[in-house]
């Protein structure tokens, strides 16, 4: 095992140490102020500070484990406790999505007041659906307050009460565990936060970079959560609705069997032998009111029990045996007779029979969700002489009901939370980082020249995926194929540019040729290209042409600026080098202006047989414009102002001013006031303004390289000359 893996492998294990221990103290400190704060009767529940301090030093997953741990230590003494936790996690996700910085305590307002609304506003409604209005918690009597006082809705006081306690108790948590961030070395929680990287760990700016990668529709970070949000949704919504189902059922049958039970303890109760009797003498029957008594004491043994009777159902209606008075009803005396209830209408050929009815739920405007059971009562000849009947308040099925399904969605909240959470997790450390990192290696890669590529080549490298599975195996051919395609490359350019390099050398040949037929110009195209040097330059230190004038552009018009009169090699001996003072005639010069194209058109033919050439390029361009005017009376096209390329217009000022300073066949030399003078004096009409600009700036450094070639007596203007040759007297 290499000491760079064991290296790795220590700090993971740090990592995990470090993740570990700051989960376990997030646990305590929420224990430990939430048993504190209900020993003490303070208003506040203190029992997020650790939830709080873990998100933020450790991010989403170490907050998520702080909170579902506390509410589930504290659901051992206090059992509700649990289904707060899902409100833990939703604080633990909202504090790390804020950027912390122990230097920015500005995000601590707008972080409290986002951590009072979840558990104030959603903590609420959680309550009010488990235990009704002020039913539980430390703000129901300040509920209780704003309802006699303020609100006329219970649901509006409960929340508006649950949101000023949360604001202060969230208020507190929030500064405390800012406090204890500030304890913590920032080299640990940068561990934290990346502790699940499977590659070398990124910048978090360039971590911004990559997450900012375009795709075409749906990136596979969402793809991924909506698929697990989907089947996890799908699977929790299948299992609440069974588990709903089941509970009312279950509900319903205990409901049904607790009936069951109250008719058959009053069938006890009463002797079906005396039913004729009752209804005959009523309460003065014998034995009467001591049964009427016992039912009573079962009637308001619990308050589910909603009407207690027994009837003796005939063609002609319901002939009251035993009734019992409620609160809002008075009992029907005994030996009355009332019209058919609803649910015996719809049955009452079995109870004319006196066969079994099985029991029924009705809703009533009235007295709401009911559920009625009727047993026949018979007697000692098998005769059914009455029903025993009971009504079953079922009010509290749908309270108990919606109870349910607040925990049940609570509980499930809390688990999805953290299952995307993780999903996220797993999902953006093992595939989307890995891969936009691989992504961004490709699209940020520079080409421009060796040693960049080899600097690209070497942070895909460096990039070290490990997650021991298909995306590392992606990564691997996708680093060596790469660095052997940069290899292939640098390989080929090397050679390009050996071919470049003799196809130019020939080039320069040719040109070297064409000046030795001329035999006015000398030293003409290594001195314009000197001038070009310095003409460029100062351009560039004037501040022109910013996004033109590159170090390789600078390079390229340099190197081609010896080629730009090649096209003089179709040029006649007898024109190129007509003698005496006689000029060119109009045939003559035609044919001379005909260089430019030539030139173009040799380059042109170059460049087709090779790989592309800044250079030559540049050289096709001055050999065809560098005749070419400011105001457009150039040739051979006739272009004007910026139309004719930069290296171009500066050419025509070097060209210019080297023919001016040089001896001919038809002219003398001039001196340099009178060829800048001619310079100046072209601005704006044959040369770029800005380019005559820099010329002048940079005139110092153009006497400098005439003087270097100042051994070519023919280039002298008379002063230089002169000054020449009472040197030469001084040191004979």
């Amino acid at each position: 095992m290499t000491e760079n893996v064991m290296n790795k492998k220590g700090l993971g294990l740090r990592r995990v140490l470090e993740l570990v221990l700051v989960c376990a103290i997030g646990i305590a400190v929420n224990m430990l102020l939430s048993s504190m704060s209900t020993k003490l009767e303070l208003p506040f529940y203190l029992d997020s500070v650790g939830t709080i301090f873990a998100a933020a030093v450790g991010g989403t997953l170490p907050g998520i484990i702080v909170g579902l741990a506390t509410n589930l230590l504290k659901s051992i003494s206090d059992w509700p406790s649990i289904y707060y936790g899902t409100l833990n996690v939703m604080i633990a996700v909202a504090v790390a999505s804020f950027t912390w910085d122990r230097s920015k305590k500005r995000i601590l307002i707008p972080l409290i007041f986002v951590l009072a609304f979840i558990g104030g506003v959603l903590g609420s409604i959680l309550t009010w659906f488990l235990f009704g209005f002020a039913g539980e918690g430390i703000s129901a009597d300040l509920a209780t307050w704003f309802y006699n006082h303020l609100f006329a809705s219970k649901i509006l006081s409960q929340i508006t009460a649950d949101f000023c306690i949360d604001l202060g108790d969230k208020a507190i948590s929030v500064v405390l565990a800012f406090l204890g961030l500030l304890l913590v070395p920032k080299s640990m929680m940068n561990n934290l936060h990346i502790h699940g990287w499977r590659q070398k760990p990124l910048s978090f700016k360039e971590l911004r970079t990559i997450n900012k990668t375009s795709v075409r529709q749906i990136s596979l970070r969402t793809k991924l959560l909506l698929l697990v949000s989907l089947a996890v949704t799908v699977i929790a919504v299948v299992s609440i609705a069974i588990g709903y189902y089941l509970f009312r059922e279950t509900t319903i049958k205990d409901h049904t069997e607790f009936a069951h039970g109250i008719v058959k303890y009053q069938k006890d109760c009463i002797d079906p032998n005396m039913i004729d009797t009752y209804l005959e003498q009523g309460e003065n029957a014998p034995g009467y009111k001591e049964v009427a008594e016992q039912l009573k004491l079962t009637f308001i043994s619990s308050e589910n029990i909603r009407f207690m009777y027994v009837y003796r159902v005939e063609e002609d209606g319901c002939h009251v045996v035993f009734d019992m008075d409620t609160e809002d009803v008075k009992a029907d005396k005994v030996g009355s007779v009332i019209r058919y209830p609803e649910d015996i209408a719809k049955n009452i050929d079995k109870f004319l029979a006196g066969e079994e009815v099985d029991p029924t739920i009705s809703n009533d405007s009235r007295y709401g969700w009911v559920l009625n059971i009727y047993e026949p009562m018979f007697d000692e000849n098998g005769r059914c002489v009455a029903y025993s009947c009971v009504d079953i308040s079922m009010n509290q099925l749908s309270d108990l009901t919606h109870a349910y399904l607040a925990k049940e969605i609570a509980l499930f909240l809390g688990i999805f939370i953290m299952v995307l959470c993780l999903v996220v997790w797993l999902a953006d450390y093992h595939i989307i980082y890995p891969l936009n990192s691989m992504s961004h290696g490709a699209s940020s890669f520079a080409y421009t020249s060796t040693e960049d590529r080899n600097a690209s080549v070497e942070r895909i490298k460096d990039l070290d995926i490990h997650t021991g599975d298909e995306i590392e195996n992606l990564y691997t051919a996708y680093a060596q194929t790469t660095e052997e395609s940069m290899q292939y490359l640098n390989d080929l350019r090397k050679k390009s540019r050996q071919i470049e390099k003799l196809q130019g050398g020939l080039l320069m040949v040719l040109a070297d040729i064409i000046e030795s037929r001329d035999k006015c110009t000398g030293d003409h195209i290594r001195k314009t290209a000197a001038y070009t040097k310095i003409i460029l330059n100062k351009l560039r230190e004037q501040g022109e042409f910013t996004d033109i004038l590159t170090d390789e552009y600078i390079a390229n018009v340099i190197q081609a600026a010896p080629l730009h009169d090649i096209g003089k090699i179709n040029v006649p001996d007898a024109i190129l080098n007509k003698p005496g003072p006689g000029r060119l005639t109009d045939e003559e010069f035609e044919i001379m202006k005909g260089h430019t194209n030539a030139g173009y058109e040799i380059i042109e033919k170059a460049i087709a047989n090779m790989e592309y050439s800044g250079y030559l390029e540049e050289a096709k361009q001055m050999a065809h414009y560098h005749h070419e005017k400011w105001d457009g009376s150039g040739y051979p096209l006739k272009l004007s102002g910026e139309q004719i390329p930069l290296s171009a217009r500066v050419m025509a000022v070097a060209d210019v001013f080297d023919a001016l300073m040089s001896k001919r066949s038809y002219k003398p030399p001039f001196t340099y006031e009178e060829a800048l003078k001619i310079i100046t004096d072209g601005a704006g009409k044959h040369f770029d303004p800005k380019v005559v600009a820099a010329f002048e700036a940079a005139i110092d450094e153009v006497k400098a390289v005439c003087e270097k070639f100042s051994s070519d007596e023919s280039y002298m203007g008379a002063p230089q000359k002169e000054e020449k040759e009472k040197e030469k007297e001084k040191d004979e």
